[in-house]
């Protein structure tokens, strides 16, 4: 029978605070002990445990390799109570040059692969330290770290490394603790030190100062990084969002295009990236892909994606860039460890805490190697004393019984300490010739130099500084490595309105989509019938559809032929020389596969006093107020329903001083009606009928709004024929009507128009060909004429696309005159040819 328990050995403990006390002591040990890097040489405890064991095992970089098991076998057995396969695979990691910046690991065998693919086992595969590696190491027998037990307190291991290279930045670091995570990219280390360097001279340097040259991570898969508002909050509070897109090229073939991958964002499976892009294709999320090919090698990677003739590059890769891995999100969170404790640090706390390591550091290799030098000077002082007294010497060693009544005799009668004793009667007896003599005394004196050198890096702060700032100096020359991630400014990320000039633009968009902006200053004004000069170089089968003038701080809204309104800055239009092709439109706002701009509206600001109109190709006309387009979503909004068969022609912005609007036709019918006629509508409605056609196949190619009757419309025809007339010639007529003849069409003026503006003397006019020139006349070069007249030549040798107004220049002199065919040319339309009736 068992003996009754003793109450008074039992503990009452209360299982709530049981469960917290082990539950904080196990997340500690996780937190410091496995998941987190140390701030100073950006190491966990089994990267650390693995680098220190190579070199127990002297695996440096010129060593001969050692089975991974071996090493594996000898951390789990000495450091790290963990499964092997846990070290194995973060040895693994180390030696692999898509993971790591700067690889710690010289790895032989297979060791793994971009496309996932698994290191062979660790009985294969071999490993020794790189040369990087050995910085990390370098003077740890100096006693310049602390030692601590190991986890059986059978041996020791470093607390930390004394690394000479900021390996946190330069490798960076992940792991998922208890209630938080790191995630700290890496960085190039020419730039990183290059900032240390100057932290080191300038110890007040703010961030701006740092980021001159800590330009962003650098992957050591390159791609390219956009946008740098996510990079400027992690380097200031530690914290940040990056996107990291794939590096591509396009190659032109004789038939179609064809997208290259050349380079992935960090941790990018290849192989899987592969299978998302084919399974996107299959399922037609994805259009305009034929093919898809993998052709990389040992040389890099090459993923090539074969287009079908019709297919947009620009469009398919910022599908590509939406909807797969080509484009990811990388989280920065710069936590680590510091005197146990885990925190956020900014970049600039991380560099200083990397330096004051570092200060700690020489300053104990200093005290180390003074020491040791003060130890060898006394027993050379003691060698030089014996020398000068030999004779008396080895007379007394050769009276003693024993050598230990030789030493007590040596520190007696010649005054040397046990240490000199003992050196003495270890000495040889080739130290007594002249030549050993000299020696010692050559050791000495540069031993005592050294030992006044070493006490004064201890004495000054000026002398340790120039120590650290040289050793990061050195280590810059011998890991000069050029950056491989590529920066691109993401415009939706900051505001710079503020910093950007506010500056007349010509804005052109191609058929196939390519915007961009070029200063209003590189056209030079030209006389009627000039030539104009090339304003763009396009595609074979692209050609110029609409341009305008406008600043750039106004802001643009895009109508699309799905009647959606898209929102976007001037300044955030790539600015492109006079003959660039632009850029695509659909990477600088968020078009839907097909979906086609229509109309482009430059406006300063979204008053509630100034409404949209919106005019069609069928004829209808629709009028909203601007202010329900002021806050427009990433995707856009809807803008106008359009009818079947219906396109949008234009949009323009009225004012509380607009009086009509004036429509005008392919075959010269316009019409003129009270803007009241209208009224304003939501968003998403369709309108009211503008003008009732006379003729089969006539549709709308222009419209405007106008102030009052005084002001004049210049009409244009296709054969480049112009006439300015006031508004208050054109009957005023109710909706919906059929209007009046602006124009007679005959063979010099061409069979249709194709556009109007409202004149303004303080403005010019462009007008584009269709062969892709711009010519830009002055509006007060352009004769009035009545109703009843046809007018002048404006433009000579190609028929005109479309007109637009920009700002006026000054008046061209014949010195200044660019000198193209037809500059200065003037050319009217005979008297007979010109009077006929119009109604």
């Amino acid at each position: 029978m068992s003996e009754p328990l003793d109450n008074s050995e039992i503990e009452n403990i209360n299982i709530e605070e049981s469960l917290q006390s082990s539950y904080l002591d196990y997340s500690m040990s996780v937190i410091i002990g496995r998941a987190l890097p140390d701030v100073r040489d950006g190491l966990k405890p089994v990267h650390r445990r693995i680098l220190y064991a190579m070199d127990k095992l002297n695996l440096s970089a010129g060593a001969k390799y050692k089975k991974s098991a071996r090493i594996v076998g000898d951390v789990i057995g000495q450091y790290h109570p963990h499964g092997d396969t846990a070290v194995y695979d973060a040895l693994v990691r180390m030696a692999q040059p898509f993971s790591m910046r700067m690889t710690l690991v010289d790895g032989q065998g297979n060791f793994g692969s971009i496309d996932g693919d698994n290191a062979a086992a660790m009985r294969y595969t071999e490993a020794r330290m790189t040369k990087y590696a050995g910085e990390l190491l370098k003077d740890l027998d100096k006693e310049t770290v602390n030692m601590i037990d190991n986890y059986d307190a059978t041996t020791q291991e470093p607390e930390i490394l004394p690394t000479r290279v900021p390996n946190l930045l330069i490798n960076g670091s992940s792991g998922i603790a208890v209630g938080m995570a790191t995630n700290i990219p890496p960085h190039n280390p020419k730039e990183v030190l290059s900032a240390l360097v100057h932290l080191v001279d300038n110890p007040k340097a703010t961030l701006p100062d740092i980021m001159h040259y800590i330009k962003a991570p650098d992957f050591p898969t390159g791609g390219t990084i956009f946008g740098k508002k996510g990079i400027i909050d992690a380097y200031e509070t530690g914290r940040g969002r990056i996107k990291v897109r794939a590096k591509t090229h396009i190659e032109q073939t004789r038939k179609k295009e064809i997208i290259v991958i050349d380079e992935l964002p960090y941790m990018v499976n290849k192989a899987r990236l592969i299978e998302s892009i084919a399974n996107l294709v299959k399922d037609k999320q994805i259009e305009g892909i034929s093919e898809i090919r993998d052709e990389s090698d040992r040389e890099g990677i090459r993923v090539v994606i074969e287009l079908k003739r019709d297919a947009m590059s620009e469009i398919v890769l910022n599908n590509l860039f939406k909807s797969t891995n080509m484009q990811t999100t990388f989280g920065i969170i710069m936590l680590s460890i510091l005197n146990q404790e885990p925190r956020v640090f900014p970049i600039l706390e991380m560099l200083n805490h990397f330096i004051n390591h570092r200060k700690t550091v020489i300053i104990r290799r200093t005290i180390f190697d003074l020491e040791k030098a003060k130890a060898r000077a006394h027993i050379l002082e003691g060698l030089k004393k014996a020398l000068d007294h030999i004779d008396a010497i080895i007379k007394l060693i050769r009276a003693s019984k024993d050598t230990e009544s030789a030493k007590e005799g040596l520190i007696s009668e010649f005054d040397f300490s046990p240490v000199q004793a003992q050196a003495i009667l270890d000495m040889r007896l080739q130290k007594l010739t002249g030549l050993e003599r000299e020696k010692i005394e050559n050791e000495l004196k540069e031993l005592l130099e050294l030992i006044e050198y070493l006490e004064s890096v201890l004495r000054s702060e000026d002398v340790l500084r120039g120590i650290i700032k040289e050793e990061f100096n050195e280590v810059m020359e011998v890991y000069d490595d050029p950056r491989r991630t590529d920066i691109e400014d993401d415009y939706d990320d900051i505001d710079i309105e503020d910093l950007i000039p506010n500056e007349p633009m010509v804005v052109t968009i191609t058929h196939r989509g390519y915007i961009k902006r070029v200063p209003l200053v590189n056209y030079e004004k030209q006389r009627r019938g000039g030539k104009g000069k090339t304003a763009v170089t396009t595609y074979e089968d692209d050609f110029i559809e609409s341009f305008f003038t406008c600043n750039t701080h106004d802001t643009l809204m895009f109508v699309t032929d799905r009647g959606q309104l898209h929102w976007l800055k001037v300044y955030r239009i790539p600015e492109g020389s006079r003959t660039a092709k632009g850029k695509a439109v659909v990477n600088l706002i968020q078009l839907q596969p097909d979906e086609k701009i229509q109309s482009i509206i430059p406006t300063e600001d979204f008053s509630e006093e100034k409404s949209l109109v919106f005019f069609t190709e069928n004829g209808i006309v629709k009028r909203t107020n601007l202010s329900e387009f002021s806050n427009i979503r990433s995707n856009g909004v809807r803008a106008i329903v359009l009818d079947d068969e219906d396109t949008l022609i234009t949009a323009k912005i009225a004012t509380t001083e607009t009086k009509y609007l004036f429509i005008l036709t392919k075959y010269a019918q316009c019409i003129k009606f009270e803007i009241d006629k209208t009224r304003d509508q939501g968003r998403s409605t369709r309108g009211v009928r503008g003008i009732k056609f006379k003729h089969d196949g006539d549709r709308v190619v222009d419209a405007n709004i106008i102030d009052s009757d005084e002001q004049e419309i210049l009409t244009v025809s296709e054969k480049g024929i112009g006439k300015r007339t006031t508004a208050g010639e054109y009957r005023l007529t109710n909706r919906a009507g059929s209007g009046v003849i602006a124009m007679k069409l005959n063979a010099k003026t061409g069979q249709h128009v194709v556009g109007c503006v409202i004149v303004n003397e303080n403005m010019d006019m462009m007008a584009l060909t269709k062969a892709g020139k711009m010519i830009r006349v002055d509006m007060e070069s352009i004769s009035k004429s009545s109703r009843n007249t046809s007018g002048v030549y404006i433009v000579k040798g190609d028929d005109v696309v479309s007109i637009s107004r920009c700002p006026k220049k000054e008046p061209v002199t014949d010195e200044e005159d660019d000198g193209e065919e037809g500059g200065s040319e003037s050319v009217q339309i005979e008297p007979e040819q010109q009077s006929f009736d119009l109604e």
